[in-house]
């Protein structure tokens, strides 16, 4: 059988195309596959800002007119660039396992001093999403005071961002991760010198993974679209053993959000869902065209919660009840021990360590990130509170396997997988906390869970609950199985009467 593929013609786009052709061959080793690359009207029009242009699915009109023609079989999206609305005529018959959802941003190593001295930003991107929703986060996430961010638009593919990056008067640049990922691993030697020229480029900056938690992706971002005609069913079975079923069911959600808010490149409006064990996460942040603020971030269980509890057998009520510990440090000499640095609490990074320029810092969750911020580190991305096995996905960016290394207390969670260094130990405070009447606990860290398991062994009877991580770990081998929730603002919200 032959099989012709579409795309666009940018070299992103036929990396996708040429990621799905090898999947299908693949799938179908004798399968004959052919691919046709044409412009779309959005690569025609590269003046207008996309959120300003009236037509929808500028970069998807033009493929679907020619499938229907019969022009070629099948056609490969980024999905994140499909118009909102369903085709009558076409459908979305697969997908890929999802590459990295999450934004990027590049600064100007050349500029950086500058941004110190003056206070003042100003970064490319296209997108009034990562406008809106980055303005704020970008000042407390960047090691700098920043007095004003100004963001302004570009247009073109990666490597023509890249470029305007590095040679007009501006700082920064924002892009899909997945799609500088995608041209960094690709293979073929026709995308060599692309390769080489993004990889030149990450060597003068310094670069951030932007959180899903305060910038949620646009709908279906990283994600490929695999567009066939309704009423070929025979491409239907033939892709059926490449489509991701948790990527589609994830992609269709967020889809289903935006549409809600009204849909379209111009909206404010970032939405991601992540599929894990425990349920799935949905972010939403942003404004909607009549001015509503949009600051979500839910979890939908996959396992039944059990009823509303009155607010007396609830276990901490404020934060500051399950306080229980003091923080003694231990001298550690500062040393390059590893490439990149795992923190999983601001605390846990000495006073007089300062990584090197080349050195990966990674933080557990964004309150981490923001307060080494606030110390003068750079903090290349964050487990967003989701526990320190959420995947980095960052070796593509540094451009090898990195060495991690663990910076944590002297009893804090040990598998083996990473070294673990002990900067600080935990001290008990004096006193006892009276959890008599408690029924129903959330516990915020495994130290505070064993020590008051070790004060009140009938807590081995009672229900709990904690955040996805090394605490549910801690929890289960203790023999306890707990609800997850996303933190205890959560907890107490949906389980209190």
């Amino acid at each position: 059988m032959r099989v012709t593929i579409a795309s666009r013609r940018s070299d992103l786009a036929r990396v996708q195309a040429y990621q799905v052709g090898a999947a299908l061959q693949i799938a179908h080793p004798q399968i004959e596959i052919n691919y046709s690359f044409h412009e779309s009207l959005g690569d025609r029009n590269q003046n207008d800002p996309l959120w300003q242009m009236p037509e929808k699915g500028v970069f998807t009109q033009d493929f679907r007119e020619g499938l229907l023609r019969g022009d070629f079989d099948l056609v490969v999206h980024s999905w994140k660039d499909l118009a909102i609305e369903e085709n009558p005529e076409t459908e979305i018959a697969a997908t890929l396992p999802r590459a990295d959802a999450r934004d990027l941003l590049l600064v100007r190593e050349d500029r950086w001093q500058k941004v110190l001295r003056t206070g003042v930003m100003t970064i490319l991107t296209s997108s009034p999403r990562r406008s809106y929703n980055l303005e704020s986060f970008l000042r407390e996430a960047l090691p700098a005071k920043l007095g004003e961010v100004k963001f302004t638009n570009v247009r073109g593919n990666v490597p023509t961002r890249v470029r305007n990056l590095l040679e007009l008067d501006v700082d920064g640049l924002i892009v899909a991760k997945a799609a500088m990922d995608r041209l960094l691993e690709a293979r073929q030697s026709e995308f060599d010198a692309t390769r080489e020229e993004l990889r030149l480029a990450l060597s003068q900056c310094r670069w951030m993974v932007l959180p899903l938690r305060e910038n949620p992706s646009a709908p279906a971002q990283g994600a490929l679209a695999i567009e066939i005609v309704r009423r070929r069913a025979d491409l239907r079975d033939l892709l059926a053993p490449l489509n991701c079923v948790d990527t589609f069911a994830a992609v269709t959600r967020e889809r289903e959000i935006l549409s809600g808010h009204g849909g379209g490149c111009h909206q404010k409006i970032g939405a991601s869902v992540l599929l894990r064990p425990f349920g799935e996460i949905t972010f939403l942040r942003g404004l909607t065209d009549n001015g509503q603020v949009l600051d979500r971030r839910s979890l939908n269980a996959a396992r039944p919660r059990p009823p509303r509890i009155p607010r007396e057998q609830l276990w901490p009520l404020n934060s500051s009840e399950s306080d229980w510990f003091d923080r003694e440090l231990i001298p550690v000499k500062p040393a390059r021990q590893s490439e990149a640095l795992w923190i999983a609490k601001a605390d846990a990074l000495p006073d007089d360590w300062y990584p090197e320029a080349d050195q990966i810092v990674w933080a557990s969750g964004v309150q981490t990130w923001k307060r080494l911020a606030r110390r003068g580190v750079w903090v290349h991305g964050s487990a967003e509170s989701l526990g320190e096995h959420e995947p980095q996905q960052i070796e593509t960016l540094a451009g090898r396997e990195l060495s991690w290394l663990k910076l944590t207390h002297a009893a804090g969670y040990d598998d083996g997988m990473v070294p673990t260094l002990a900067t600080y130990r935990l001290k008990p405070k004096d006193g006892r906390v009276d959890l008599a009447g408690r029924k129903y606990f959330f516990w915020k860290s495994g130290s505070i869970f064993e020590r008051a398991l070790a004060i009140n062994p009938w807590l081995q009877s009672m229900s709990h609950f904690c955040g996805p991580g090394n605490t549910q770990r801690i929890l289960e081998k203790n023999g306890m199985d707990a609800h997850i929730f996303l933190d205890h603002a959560q907890w107490l919200s949906e389980m209190s009467e």
